[in-house]
C-alpha cells in the first residue's frame, strides 16, 4: 500500500532514499526487522557520514582543486559540459571518502560509475514503470552490474576489516558497529549509490543557478573572501559560511533536488483525518511542497536571501532539507558542494551558454534533461 500527500503540515521525518531504495535492490529495510536493531543500523550509518567529513577535507578539497585546474586550461569561450564533469568530481569524492585510497585509481573511479550509472537508470525508471522484468537484456545488465559493484564491496571490507588507518572512511564506522558484513555492503553499497547522485546533481544544479545572477555570485565571492583570504575552507571555517549555505539550501528548493521522500508506516496511525494502516509506505511530494506560494513568496525566484529568514529555515527543516532530519546523503553533499565553490567561485567567473533552456527530469534526484553547459573565465588578481 502506498500514500501520498504533498501539504507542509503533514510532512513527517522520512528520507528521499534508504527506504525506496533498500526496497528497489531488495534489501531488508526496518520493517520486519528488529526495530532497536534497525534504529541501531541508522545510527551507525549517520554517524558514519558525520566522522568521515572531518577527516576527509583534505581529500575533498584535492579534488575541488584538480577540477579547477582543468578548467583553468580551457579557452574563455569553450562550453564546459557540466553535468558530465559533476559527476566525474562527485563520484570520486563518494568512492574515495566511502571506500578509500583504492579509488585514486581512475580506472576503478571509471568501473565504479559504469555501474553505478546502469543501476541508477533502472533505480530512476525501470523498477518505477515496470519495464526492467520485462526486458532480460536489461535486467542482466542491471544485476551484473550490481554484482560487480558488491564484489569491489566485497574487497574493501576485507581489506579494512579489524586494521587502522590515518584516514578515517565511511565503511571504517559501519566496520565498528555490530553488523554483518551483508548489513556493511547494503549500506555501503545505498551510500555510494546515493551519495554520488546527490552530490552530483546538488554541483550542477548551484554553478547553473550562479551562472543565472552576477550578484548571488559576487555576493558568495565576497563572503568566502572575508572569511577565508587564501586559505582554504576547514571543518571549522565552513561554519561560518553562512551565504554559501543559503545558496545552497536556495539551490535544493528551487531545482526540488529530492522530489519524494518516503517513510514507512510501521504502526497504525494517522495522516490528517485518513487513518494509514501499519506497514504502509508514504510519500511525501516535497517538490510540490517547495514551491508552494503559501509557503515560499515568487516560488520560481532563485533568491538564497530568502533563507536569512528563521520561518523558511524552519520550513526547510521540517521537510528534512536542514537540522537534526537532514538526510546523511544530503549532509555530505552540501559539504563537498561548499568546499567545491570555495576554491571555484575564488578564481572563475561562472557564466552561461547564451540561449540555453533547461528542462527538468524528475526521477529520486532531479537532474537537468539535456547537459548543462556553462562558460568560464578567470577572476582578476585582487578582485573585490
Amino acid at each position: 500500500r502506498i500514500v501520498t500527500t504533498g501539504s507542509i503540515e503533514l510532512v513527517q521525518p522520512a528520507d528521499p532514499f534508504e527506504t525506496m531504495l533498500k526496497s528497489l535492490l531488495q534489501y531488508q529495510s526496518g520493517l520486519g526487522g528488529d526495530m532497536v536493531e534497525s534504529c541501531v543500523r541508522k545510527k551507525l550509518y549517520e554517524n558514519g557520514v558525520t566522522k568521515l567529513l572531518p577527516s576527509n577535507f583534505p581529500v575533498i578539497q584535492k579534488l575541488s582543486e584538480e577540477l579547477l585546474t582543468k578548467w583553468l586550461t580551457f579557452p574563455e569561450s569553450q562550453h564546459v559540459p557540466l553535468s558530465q564533469h559533476m559527476l566525474g568530481f562527485a563520484m570520486k569524492a563518494v568512492t574515495q571518502t566511502a571506500m578509500g585510497s583504492r579509488f585514486e585509481d581512475d580506472q576503478e573511479v571509471i568501473r565504479f560509475r559504469r555501474n553505478h550509472d546502469v543501476i541508477w537508470a533502472e533505480i530512476g525508471k525501470g523498477f518505477l514503470d515496470g519495464s526492467l522484468d520485462k526486458s532480460m537484456t536489461r535486467k542482466k545488465q542491471y544485476e551484473d552490474a550490481l554484482m560487480e559493484m558488491e564484489l569491489v564491496l566485497k574487497k574493501v571490507i576485507k581489506e579494512r576489516q579489524g586494521k587502522n588507518f590515518s584516514r578515517h572512511i565511511f565503511i571504517d564506522s559501519l566496520l565498528q558497529g555490530n553488523l554483518s558484513d551483508k548489513q556493511i555492503l547494503e549500506d555501503t553499497m545505498i551510500f555510494s549509490l546515493a551519495g554520488s547522485i546527490i552530490t552530483a546533481k546538488l554541483c550542477t544544479w548551484v554553478v547553473y543557478l550562479l551562472t543565472t545572477s552576477k550578484e548571488i555570485q559576487q555576493k558568495l565571492y565576497k563572503e568566502l573572501d572575508q572569511v577565508l583570504g587564501k586559505s582554504p575552507v576547514t571543518h571549522v571555517k565552513i561554519e561560518q559560511l553562512r551565504y554559501c549555505r543559503q545558496v545552497l539550501n536556495e539551490t535544493v528548493r528551487t531545482a526540488k533536488l529530492t522530489p519524494i521522500a518516503a517513510r514507512l508506516q510501521e504502526l497504525e496511525g494517522k495522516v490528517d483525518q485518513h487513518l494509514i494502516p501499519k506497514e504502509t509506505l508514504v510519500l511525501y511530494a516535497l517538490g510540490v511542497v517547495l514551491q508552494d506560494n503559501s509557503v515560499w513568496p515568487l516560488p520560481y525566484k532563485f533568491d538564497p536571501d530568502r533563507f536569512s529568514d528563521e520561518a523558511a529555515i524552519k520550513n526547510f527543516s521540517l521537510l528534512g532539507f536542514s537540522g537534526s532530519q537532514e538526510c546523511p546523503e544530503l549532509r555530505f553533499a552540501c559539504t563537498v558542494a561548499m568546499v567545491l565553490l570555495s576554491v571555484i567561485v575564488r578564481k572563475l567567473h561562472l557564466q552561461p551558454v547564451e540561449g540555453q533552456v533547461i528542462d527538468t527530469k524528475y526521477e529520486l534526484v532531479t537532474s537537468p534533461k539535456e547537459e548543462a553547459w556553462i562558460t568560464i573565465s578567470r577572476r582578476n588578481k585582487g578582485e573585490v
